[in-house]
């Protein structure tokens, strides 16, 4: 691609992104539920990536095809998770305490807090564009490579939401440290970042300078999960609601990624 194709492209995912994050506020502001945003989000991320991918194809049509395919998989798997969880539970934790301190200016803080999430899903469908349009060459090993980092991502989150949530409808409140939680606090969220980790194999190669920005899609994961929306909020959640059982995990448990760690107590 392009420098100027580059820059069309993310000029136009920025304006999809926040008209859909627009959306998103207006969902939030009749509901009060600011789950809708992670809902909202994830399918603006997949839709603007599947369309970023898939139209046009490019010199190696069968790479566009892959590559939306990776993405309208991540979509697919995630979003119905999410949409099922928002309709239980009423609120998300994560919100809830700064809504109620923001007061009277909820609603316009709300509102930057959904461009902002747009602006953080710009890096991630500019590398699935800059991915699907990296045909110099016919498909090989590092399109296998790339798939099997999506399918582990896709398989792995799946599997660690899928243990909570079996743990969580038997435990009567404790802390979940069976499967992949023994060996990570948050195992879904580093398969989430190990997935888009697939995007720069795809999209980086020798000659091309703007594959490189691809490596923007995972580090942009990985902030938001690690520092940003994620383990921090989640931590501080957990904490108050769990306490010295929760305290007791973090010194046994390795916070991101999955690592052999000390054993949890009987009858875990």
């Amino acid at each position: 691609m392009t420098a100027t194709a580059v820059f069309i492209a993310a000029a136009m995912i920025v304006m999809a992104l926040g008209l859909a994050m627009t959306l998103a506020w207006r969902v939030w502001f009749q509901t009060r539920n600011a789950s809708w945003i992670d809902v909202a989000w994830t399918i603006a991320v997949g839709a603007a990536g599947f369309v970023a991918a898939f139209v046009p194809l490019g010199a190696e049509p069968r790479r566009g095809v892959l590559i939306a395919a990776a993405v309208a998989a991540w979509t697919v798997r995630l979003a119905p998770h999410l949409i099922a969880r928002t309709r239980v539970h009423s609120d998300d934790p994560r919100y809830h305490a700064q809504i109620r301190h923001w007061g009277a200016g909820a609603p316009v803080r709300m509102f930057g807090v959904c461009m902002v999430r747009a602006l953080w899903g710009v890096p991630l469908v500019l590398a699935v564009r800059l991915a699907a349009h990296n045909a110099t060459d016919p498909l090989g090993l590092r399109d296998a490579i790339g798939t099997a980092l999506v399918f582990a991502g896709i398989v792995g989150a799946a599997l660690a939401d899928r243990q909570l949530h079996h743990f969580r409808e038997h435990s009567g409140g404790a802390v979940c440290e069976r499967g992949l939680w023994r060996y990570s606090r948050h195992p879904n969220y580093f398969f989430e970042f190990l997935g888009w980790c697939a995007y720069p194999v795809f999209a980086i190669q020798i000659g091309a300078p703007w594959g490189w920005l691809a490596l923007a899609a995972p580090l942009t994961m990985y902030l938001l999960l690690v520092h940003v929306s994620g383990i921090p909020p989640v931590e501080k959640h957990m904490l108050r609601t769990r306490g010295d059982a929760y305290e007791g995990y973090i010194a046994r448990t390795s916070a991101f990624m999955p690592l052999p760690g000390r054993a949890p107590p009987p009858g875990r």
